[in-house]
């Protein structure tokens, strides 16, 4: 019984030493996975930037697009004032 004990001892051993010995290239592929999640979040926030100036550049354009829209009717209705007043 004390041989299968030690046996036993021996192989649990023999895999937790296995076990740590790869640690390495797990802390390896742990840091590249964090560096890249550390990019991607980088390109998120530059990207939220970006939309953030474009969503208020299209808000500029459409109340632009509104103040024109406002003036050509507002000349269009003194132009048909100005036509109703002189008749031949």
């Amino acid at each position: 019984m004390n041989k299968k004990v030690l046996m036993i001892a021996g192989v649990a051993m023999t895999a937790l030493l296995g076990g740590c010995a790869n640690t390495t290239a797990l802390e390896e592929s742990v840091a590249n996975l964090g560096n890249k999640v550390d990019q991607l979040s980088a390109e998120v926030s530059s990207l939220k930037a970006e939309q953030g100036k474009l969503s208020a550049d299209v808000q500029d354009a459409k109340a632009a697009a509104m103040d024109a829209q406002s003036e050509a009717k507002r000349a269009n209705d003194r132009l048909d004032n100005v036509a109703s007043r002189y008749k031949k």
